[in-house]
């Protein structure tokens, strides 16, 4: 397939913003579905990255993709390959987020590159989002998006399997059950039939089952970073390596690192699937 990334390219600088208040019923929501307790009430501190359940991209069904996310063009990219994924990212953290209060998401699309990867053509599109809540800077935040063909079976004998991961100093087990996946889908509006359609997963994208969401595991990573510091990271940034599956039980680990903390996430008994660094 070819790409004309000069077109493409033509998207940066594009902008868009976007506004929600965020409502004690969410932050509920929220708790719930990571299975943590904070405050709820009007004017408390919301919890560490609740802010990727807000003003997400609200598409009619008429304007969606095979795969459920809105369809190529509009703010992001018309890139030409079917997989779209959250390759990494990272955030400046200036001040808490407050229940109640109206949040803003200001984005710009700041770079649009063609690579070439093991599985053919990768067009990798950074978003960099300015967040305020009740007009008060909180928040910046760097998106990497990676864009991606579906790879044919490759002839011969199967690659080895990566090295599995090593269990942190600190390190807890995730079971990545339908529901759980379903409840965070729905907390960001995110249609993606990758999360919750089994079979899509497997007959039409060729996965062992559901993909567990990426802005979910750089969340989980993130709260035990908080919990063990004691206090939000000034610093959060991470990179996905390999998609983890609701197959299997994956691990949520930390362990110190310079000036911070290293965290990741992996499948039990399999590689990193996304590693992160936080610091104070």
């Amino acid at each position: 397939m070819t790409l004309d990334i000069d077109h493409l390219q033509t998207w940066i600088g594009r902008e868009q913003i976007d506004s929600e208040t965020l409502s004690p019923t969410l932050v509920r929501q929220f708790n719930a579905t990571f299975d943590r307790r904070s405050d709820t009430d009007q004017g408390g501190k919301a919890p560490l990255l609740i802010h990727l359940c807000l003003a997400q991209p609200i598409a009619p069904m008429s304007e969606l993709g095979r795969d459920g996310h809105p369809a190529l063009g509009g703010f992001l990219p018309p890139v030409p390959l079917p997989r779209r994924m959250w390759a990494g990212g990272a955030f400046t953290f200036h001040g808490d987020i407050r229940i109640g209060d109206e949040v803003t998401r200001h984005s710009k699309i700041t770079d649009v590159q063609l690579k070439e990867g093991r599985s053919g053509a990768l067009c990798f599109v950074t978003v960099q989002h300015e967040v305020t809540s009740d007009g008060r800077h909180v928040l910046s935040e760097r998106q990497d998006i990676v864009y991606r063909d579906i790879p044919a079976a490759a002839p011969g004998k199967p690659k080895a399997d990566p090295a599995p991961a090593t269990t942190g100093e600190h390190s807890r087990t995730v079971t990545p059950h339908p529901t759980l996946l379903f409840r965070y889908s729905a907390l960001t509006f995110n249609g993606h039939r990758i999360h919750y359609d089994k079979p899509f997963c497997i007959e039409d994208e060729g996965y062992p089952g559901l993909v567990v969401h990426g802005p979910m595991q750089a969340t989980m990573l993130c709260q035990m970073a908080a919990d063990l510091h004691g206090a939000t990271p000034a610093r959060f940034r991470f990179r996905s390596l390999s998609p983890i599956f609701d197959d299997a039980d994956f691990t949520v680990n930390a362990e110190p690192h310079d000036t911070g903390l290293r965290l990741w996430t992996a499948k039990v008994g399999g590689p990193l699937a996304m590693e992160a660094f936080a610091e104070w």
